[in-house]
C-alpha cells in the first residue's frame, strides 16, 4: 500500500472509531465489527463488517453513521458496506482497549 493510500486508510480507522452501537460504550472498530478496509486507487471504500448479533436493533443506525462518518473524509470518493455474519462475531474480536472498558479483563 502507498503512502497515499495508507493515510487514508488511517483516516478511515480514526472515522470508525467515532461510530458506537449506542447500546455499547465502545467503538465499533475496538468492538471488531469491522472486518476488512480496502481502498482501491480511485479512493473508493470498501468496509466488511459484522454486529454483535444478526438482528441487532441499532444496525440501520449503525451503518448510516459508518457510511455518513466514512463518506465525509474529503479524500474518500464513495463508500460500499458489505454486511456479513462470517463468521459470526465474538468477544475474541475485541480489542484489548475495548475488553478493559466493558470489564472483561
Amino acid at each position: 500500500m502507498n503512502d497515499e493510500l495508507q493515510k487514508l486508510q488511517d483516516k478511515v480507522v480514526e472515522m470508525l472509531k467515532t461510530c458506537y452501537d449506542p447500546e455499547i460504550p465502545v467503538n465499533i472498530y475496538d468492538l471488531g465489527l469491522i472486518y476488512d478496509i480496502d481502498i482501491d486507487d480511485a479512493n473508493n471504500v470498501i468496509i466488511e463488517m459484522t454486529f454483535t448479533t444478526p438482528s441487532c436493533p441499532a444496525a440501520d443506525f449503525i451503518l448510516m453513521d459508518v457510511q455518513m462518518k466514512v463518506d465525509s473524509i474529503d479524500e474518500v470518493n464513495s463508500v460500499d458496506l458489505k454486511l456479513t455474519f462470517e463468521p459470526s462475531w465474538d468477544r475474541s474480536m475485541m480489542s484489548e482497549e475495548a475488553l478493559l472498558e466493558l470489564g472483561f479483563m
